[in-house]
């Protein structure tokens, strides 16, 4: 098939590419306004790169769509809140239109942030969140709301072929270490010997799913022909770790001088993050298998790849 990524230069969507171009003809749209250009490198003779914002009108020829495109770090969504918003909602409408037009297939990157600061943990699907619509992350949170109830709205009117993947954290080979985000932060604060910074008092729980482990969860949705599979679907590592035990083990792992260094939480940050991914393994025969230690080795030494 021929398969559109938009956000195809981003973190997961090399990865994405990486796991599928052996066996399909790929097409990127990316405005490179997170993802860079280089981490397409390694594809460049066999993928062809458009370099346009999804919010403008696209012209392309594709038999399916996995929709990337959206910054998902806070430090950089809300670096540019109205953009992003304006990606989640227009963007994915020029998106769903392609595909209604096309009569083909799409996938959207939903995200965990949809449930906001959680009551329940586990996270399960039919959860409908607790979300601040005027805060500081609301420009993705709602977003990446209004994205879903579009998804599922243009499959029940107009009967397009779409999925919706829950993604929780993810992390491994390809994050960049200005990302943002804790893993990223953390690594990069220890290498360099620096303070590790928590924000709260560490107790904050997250759960972190290796790439690989992620990426092979999209493709089982994106494939899965169940009645039910216009639904979102919780993909992410159900295992928790706190904040303070994830910096103990960078530092344990990284064999670094750094101490930790506790700053005021942010605005509207989740207190915990863990999915329910009861419905992906019964549907999709899918769980995570890499063991965080093992996952977090290997960002660290593809971090310190980078450094050379």
């Amino acid at each position: 098939m021929k398969i559109l990524v938009t956000g195809g230069a981003g973190f997961i969507g090399q990865n994405l590419i990486k796991k599928i171009i052996d066996e399909h003809e790929i097409i990127v749209i990316d405005d490179f306004s997170s993802g860079q250009l280089k981490n397409l490198s390694n594809f460049t003779k066999q993928i062809r790169v458009i370099s346009q914002d999804i919010c403008n009108q696209i012209s392309v020829s594709v038999d399916a769509i996995y929709n990337l495109a959206c910054p998902a770090s806070p430090k950089q969504y809300q670096s540019n809140p109205v953009q992003t918003m304006r990606s989640s909602v227009i963007g994915v409408g020029n998106l769903l239109e392609l595909a209604r037009t096309s009569n083909i297939r799409i996938l959207q990157s939903s995200t965990s942030e949809i449930y906001g600061d959680p009551e329940i943990s586990p996270q399960e699907e039919t959860y409908w969140g607790r979300v601040n619509p005027v805060g500081i992350r609301s420009c993705y949170d709602e977003g990446k709301r209004a994205a879903e109830t579009m998804f599922v709205d243009y499959h029940l009117q107009y009967e397009v072929d779409t999925r919706i993947a829950r993604i929780f954290n993810t992390y491994g080979p390809g994050l960049h270490k200005n990302d943002g985000r804790v893993v990223s932060n953390f690594i990069t604060q220890a290498l360099r010997d620096e303070d590790l910074t928590i924000y709260g008092d560490g107790t904050q729980t997250r759960s972190f799913c290796f790439v690989d482990d992620l990426i092979e969860g999209l493709v089982k949705l994106f494939e899965y022909e169940g009645e039910d599979s216009y639904l979102p679907m919780n993909l992410g590592n159900p295992q928790n770790i706190n904040m303070l035990e994830l910096a103990n083990l960078v530092i344990e792992l990284t064999d670094s001088k750094s101490k930790i260094d506790f700053l005021p939480l942010p605005t509207d940050d989740p207190r915990q993050r863990t999915p329910d991914i009861s419905r992906a393994m019964k549907l999709l025969n899918w769980e995570p298998k890499v063991d965080l230690t093992l996952g977090i080795k290997e960002t660290i030494e593809y971090f310190r790849f980078q450094d050379r």
